[in-house]
């Protein structure tokens, strides 16, 4: 085994009052010396006095003594289970130099014991003697021969827990010093450098690294890793897999920066084309799963997520989530269920309750439906999400006045929960009761002023029954200055220009709307418009492609019958 490696793990072990204190407790517990090797003395009055004396001062916390005193025995016995203890209390004493002369008792005793040169370096670090430490580690490093490179970056990350960074980055520069042509060492410096925040250094360090093995993986990685996030790591590489196209790190590396530039076709791309060579891969299957779904290409979403659930390794919960709504988009209605269902933990568990509830009404089982919203309020007590739904799907199945009783029931036992007031305020709406709503969205605005949904709600009431339009739009644009981007208050300020008579400008706003939302009730305003304009065909066309998008939806169907009987 490379001496190195444990030697670094020894360090990280010992390098703590915890770790200390607990040899204290038990002192024989972790030497491990072959019997043999050990030197034949006799227990004398002398040696048991000064190992009572040793020990009793160490449970006292006595450590300064305790040291003295087995630093003494170490000498007179170099007996290797003495002589590692006594190592340990001068550590725990910060007493170094009782400590590195134990270690090198010991060392003389044993040269190749692995735990004495485990514990040097532990001392000498400690101590701050950096140009020891680096002539013993520089002494194993060239014993390692052509191994010498793997060698240096496993000793990197051996000390890359250890808080002293400086001392770290000094010790790595004498190190390496030895070895101007080998890019590991270059690699090492600059991995160490940006330990310290010498990012100039670094990068002169992993470029010198490439200079040096041009194709090496690791080396393009870490000079990914130090350009500013982005256009520059895409640029670069790009450039290296051109001439590099089997490096799957650092392909992978690429598509995730693609990913967060938001750039998701390409990253499909280079995730599809990993998932060639890697077609077992949770990690490559789920990002191409997701990454199809966010550009919308969901028939090459379903077989990536499904192989993904199956391997069983990872969270399975988000992929069953996305494979129950890409059945449902497809009106596989009992598999969307039976996905959804499988739901069983994280941030997806209620709103596959939810969808699940969904399916079930467009199935119109809407009796079942609801059974399972109430099921699943036991288990969650106090989720209004759940009554919100329940609620929805009520007033979605035009039962406008069941809806509204259960929702004010609800309401009535938190007067004050925003989205109750909204819901309730929708329903009251349906039953002509404006009074309701007015007076639960002005609460609704009094508590959440900051919030655009009371304004927007309530403007877009008024505009809709076509009265006090000037206070619809007033209402509106505060709305739309708190959100500037959101769709559907654009759809309510073209709403509002509507019935103000404007209709070139409602036109132009409600498209933009629609541009950014191809949303049902958005489409029937459109189509109003345009068929007030006289442009009759368009408003037609309009409201066909919206109809087959969104088969049963309240308000397109309300006004498709009142212009197309």
């Amino acid at each position: 085994m490379n001496p190195l490696i444990p030697a670094i793990a020894a360090l990280l072990g010992l390098a703590s009052v915890g770790a200390a204190a607990q040899m204290v407790e038990n002192p024989h517990g972790k030497i491990q010396v072959d019997p043999g090797s050990l030197p034949r003395l006799d227990l004398t009055p002398q040696i048991l006095y000064q190992y009572l004396l040793a020990e009793i001062a160490a449970q006292r916390g006595q450590f300064a003594l305790s040291a003295g005193a087995y630093l003494d025995l170490a000498r007179s016995t170099r007996d290797p289970r003495i002589v590692r203890r006594a190592a340990e209390i001068a550590f725990h004493a910060r007493q170094y130099d009782s400590a590195l002369e134990a270690i090198r008792i010991w060392l003389s005793i044993d040269p190749a014991s692995q735990q004495a040169k485990q514990m040097q370096v532990t001392m000498l670090l400690a101590s701050g003697r950096i140009d020891e430490l680096a002539i013993n580690l520089g002494r194993d490093l060239a014993a390692e021969g052509p191994r010498v490179g793997d060698a240096m970056l496993q000793l990197v990350r051996g000390f890359a827990r250890y808080p002293d960074r400086m001392a770290v980055n000094r010790l790595f520069e004498a190190l390496t010093k030895p070895y101007p042509q080998l890019a590991e060492g270059h690699l090492a410096r600059a991995q160490v450098a940006m330990g310290v925040g010498e990012t100039d250094k670094a990068r002169a360090a992993v470029d010198r690294a490439l200079e040096l093995r041009p194709d090496w993986e690791q080396a393009a990685l870490a000079k990914a890793e130090l350009l500013p996030k982005g256009a520059a790591q895409l640029d670069f590489l790009k450039t290296w897999l051109a001439t590099n196209p089997g490096a799957q790190q650092a392909r992978l590396g690429y598509a995730r920066v693609l990913v967060g530039e938001k750039r998701y076709e390409e990253a499909r791309v280079e995730f599809r084309s990993l998932l060639a060579d890697n077609p077992d891969n949770p990690e490559i299957l789920y990002a191409v799963g997701i990454l199809s779904l966010q550009v919308n290409a969901v028939g090459d979403a379903e077989q990536p997520l499904r192989r993904y659930v199956e391997l069983g390794r990872g969270d399975l919960n988000p992929a069953r989530f996305y494979l129950g709504q890409i059945a449902e988009q497809a009106q596989r209605f009992d598999d969307a269920i039976r996905w959804f269902d499988q739901v069983e933990a994280g941030e997806n568990v209620l709103p596959a309750r939810i969808r699940a509830a969904r399916v079930l009404a467009r199935q119109k089982k809407l009796d079942e439906a609801r059974e399972r919203l109430a099921t699943a309020r036991a288990t969650m007590p106090g989720e209004v999400r759940l009554t919100v739904a329940e609620g929805q799907l009520l007033r979605d199945a035009g039962r406008h006045q069941e809806a509204y009783a259960f929702l004010a029931r609800f309401l009535e036992a938190q007067p004050d929960q925003d989205d109750l007031l909204y819901e309730v305020s929708l329903a009251a709406e349906k039953l002509g009761q404006l009074d309701v709503v007015e007076r639960h969205l002005r609460r609704l605005i009094a508590l959440k002023p900051e919030s655009p949904q009371g304004y927007n709600a309530l403007g877009y009431t008024f505009a809709d029954h076509n009265i006090r339009l000037d206070e619809a739009a007033a209402l509106v644009d505060k709305a739309l200055s708190l959100a500037p981007d959101d769709s559907f208050i654009l759809d309510s300020k073209g709403w509002v220009l509507f019935r103000q008579g404007k209709l070139d400008a409602a036109l132009e706003t409600l498209q933009k709307a629609y541009a950014r939302q191809p949303d049902a009730e958005i489409a029937a305003h459109v189509g109003e418009v345009l068929w007030q304009l006289g442009r009759k065909d368009e408003a037609r066309s309009i409201w066909i492609e919206a109809n087959k998008a969104h088969p049963g939806n309240e308000a397109l169907n309300a006004t498709i019958k009142r212009f197309l009987p």
